[in-house]
């Protein structure tokens, strides 16, 4: 049976210069796939972001809307 991917949202302010990020982090430490899937997630959103520290950074309050996409790949979301 293969593993299941997981992974936790969060909202970030300090380090940002104010302003509010979505954080999806636990993700494989793959920097390939981090890339892929954060570009992925950019484009759906409408939105900039960044892959950083093992942890993609999506811009503004993306919660719900990366829930939905994450869950629809077959990714198990907490947070």
């Amino acid at each position: 049976m293969p593993a299941t991917l997981a992974c936790v949202l969060r909202l970030e302010k300090k380090g940002h210069g104010g302003k509010t990020v979505t954080v999806v982090d636990g993700l494989p430490q793959n920097t390939a796939f981090l890339w892929s899937l954060a570009s992925e997630l950019k484009r759906a959103c409408g939105t900039g972001g960044t892959v950083g520290e093992g942890r993609i950074e999506i811009q503004g309050d993306q919660r719900e809307r990366l829930r939905t996409l994450l869950k629809s790949r077959g990714v198990a979301v907490g947070g």
